[in-house]
């Protein structure tokens, strides 16, 4: 990618084209950056007018001066899709490039193409590889590998210097963000496989808290939006969950568009699909389906919004995030006037929320709404509002006493880590962490022991819930896996006691008589795929 502002031929942020490395033996390794064209319309601020050039083309340009330049062994660095690593090593004459390490893709794959090996070692750090090389015999070959992969599990201990300064650099920050913000009934899928593709639970709570937060008519979010890549199980939800689920920091923005634009919109959503893509959508207040058998542009076949066939050449209001409304991830039809497209902004970026914080907002209605006075009226009002929709869709499930086999698992828990409580205050402890959306902490901040909710999740939900979960389900994929839950299913285990110990740093005037509610997000079948690939 060159950057015409810079210079003639000048790359974007005037990076290098290529780096030689000389190792301690002696040993010349070069290395080159390359990128796909696909890439660039999801970042989310590019200088103006760059001009692209392919990968192939810029490797046969640029290796053979490595290799001029004495280099033993070439690398590429690319973020690309895997098709687009394949087709580089497979345009590129073979052993031009020895190995080809890719991204972008979330997934682990290994191929050998062309005398090329193509590498991707996952994402996350959940997956690793291990790579050996020496110098082939080979007519045509430079160099051997052997790439092993290696799996990051619970099984493989600390590196204990380096949790202690981890420890030392994030202790006030994990005090923060291991704060319970409130409780789930369901678990919340937020695997890529399911959100890039399927419609999803997690994605319906969002969007249509997105919507009714706003009063917009319908709301489409791209699933790139959804970061977590994990299913997030029955039981407390902490802050880091949702920071780490909804990362990014450009706000909520409502658009006034016509149904034309919003039909391109669901357009683009799909016309990659069944690629691993951002941009597929998780929708609110819409219905429709497609058909992945037709040509891209023409896959949609029928839309209702509010349950009513779509109206093109009607005015609607949409929320979605800002980063949609600049025409990212192929979004053309929400390109905003400001962003120099036709859409009318009704909340601006500067307006909007984030994400994060309307879930953080909605957790804290559910513990204070009627019950805080500063809570003021208008603002009741407002949440109350959100309740009443939302939870047409998305129930919430009041809590029950625990059981008792359920109480005797965790007393035998709590005698088998003893060796972890050495306090008997339960703010030591860890068990009873109050719920605190106050942003003014400071030194009374505990920050909560992870070996307790380790162990919680362990025995209560990987025991009670996901055997049978799964069994049910049939996973991968189902769509009553997260309906609504049916008698005896699941018992939500917290009790009046340890409500009022998550209401207790709230200053609630008085201590309501009602326990803290868990939500529980469903499928409604709003994404419907009407033939199979």
């Amino acid at each position: 990618m060159l950057d015409p502002e810079l210079g003639e031929d000048e790359p974007i942020g005037n990076s290098k084209k290529t780096f030689m490395l000389t190792t301690s033996n002696g040993l010349k390794i070069g290395f080159i950056g390359l990128a796909e064209r696909e890439w660039l319309v999801t970042v989310n601020a590019l200088p103006p007018n760059l001009i692209y050039k392919s990968a192939s083309a810029t490797a046969k340009r640029l290796v053979p001066q490595l290799r001029e330049a004495g280099a033993d062994l070439v690398i590429a660095i690319t973020h690309q899709r895997e098709p687009n690593d394949n087709k580089l090593a497979a345009n590129v004459p073979a052993g031009l490039i020895d190995i080809i390490l890719g991204g972008h893709d979330h997934f682990y794959e290994h191929s050998h193409i062309n005398h090329t090996h193509v590498l991707r070692s996952g994402s996350d750090f959940k997956q690793l590889s291990y790579i050996e090389a020496w110098r082939s015999s080979q007519e045509g070959r430079n160099w051997n590998f052997k790439i092993v992969r290696r799996d990051i599990v619970s099984s493989i201990p600390e590196d204990q210097p380096t949790v202690q300064l981890m420890e030392k650099l994030t202790h006030t920050l994990k005090a923060q963000l291991e704060k319970p913000i409130g409780y789930t009934a369901a678990p919340l899928d937020a695997r890529f496989t399911t959100v890039r593709l399927k419609e999803s639970n997690i994605g319906n709570f969002v969007c249509d808290l997105m919507r009714h937060h706003y009063g917009a008519d319908c709301a489409v979010m791209a699933a790139g939006t959804i970061r977590g890549d994990q299913i997030y199980p029955p039981g407390v939800l902490r802050l880091k969950d949702i920071m780490n689920c909804f990362p990014f920091e450009d706000p909520v923005v409502v658009l006034k568009l016509s149904g034309k634009a919003i039909l391109e919109a669901l357009e683009n959503s799909v016309s990659l699909y069944p690629a691993l893509e951002g941009r597929f959508p998780q929708v609110s207040n819409i219905i429709f389906t497609f058909d992945p058998q037709s040509p891209p542009g023409s896959r949609v076949k029928t839309v209702k919004v509010d349950r009513q066939p779509l109206d093109l050449d009607r005015i609607y209001t949409l929320a979605t995030r800002g980063y949609m409304a600049r025409g990212k991830d192929g979004y053309d039809s929400l390109l905003t006037k400001s962003e120099g497209g036709t859409v009318d902004e009704v909340i601006s970026e500067e307006n909007g929320m984030l994400i994060s914080t309307i879930i953080r907002q909605y957790f804290l209605s559910l513990k204070v709404l009627r019950k805080w006075k500063q809570f003021g009226p208008s603002l009741g009002r407002h949440w109350e509002g959100i309740h009443d929709e939302l939870h047409r869709s998305h129930p919430v499930i009041e809590p029950q006493p625990p059981q008792d086999k359920v109480v005797e698992a965790f007393r035998r828990a709590a005698n088998r880590d003893n060796k972890y409580f050495r306090s008997s205050s339960p703010h030591d402890s860890g068990l009873d962490t109050p719920l605190d959306e106050s942003e003014d902490e400071r030194s009374h901040i505990k920050p909560v022991p992870t070996h307790v909710t380790d162990r919680e999740r362990e025995l209560v939900i990987m025991r009670k819930v996901m055997r049978k979960w799964w069994r049910i389900a049939g996973l991968p994929g189902h769509p009553q896996l997260c309906d609504q839950l049916g008698d005896g299913e699941f018992v939500v285990n917290w009790t009046k006691v340890s409500s009022r110990a998550l209401f207790c740093s709230c200053k609630i005037d008085s201590m309501p008589d009602s326990t803290l509610q868990a939500i529980a997000p469903r499928i409604e079948r709003r994404i419907r795929v009407v033939s199979n690939i």
